[in-house]
């Protein structure tokens, strides 16, 4: 199954979607709580899918996809 990065500021929310992943098979390769640590988390780990959340501090869900770059074959 997929390796997966869930992004959420909200703990509970997080939780919510790793007890349904989890359920679903599939790996939890990691969490963040904000675009920051999300761009830091999908370059160590190297998920197959990203939840992302648009809305968060430091930097949202959009610039988080963006500082990426796109070099890899997935996104964030």
């Amino acid at each position: 199954m997929a390796k997966i990065l869930i992004v959420d500021d909200a703990a509970f929310m997080r939780m919510m979607l790793k007890d349904i992943l989890t359920k679903g098979g599939f790996e939890i390769a990691g969490e963040a709580a904000d675009g920051v640590e999300a761009v830091a988390k999908y370059n160590e780990l190297k998920p197959d899918l990203v939840t992302l959340d648009i809305t968060m501090p430091n930097k949202d869900g959009i610039h988080a996809n963006d500082a990426q770059g796109h070099s890899d074959k997935g996104r964030i």
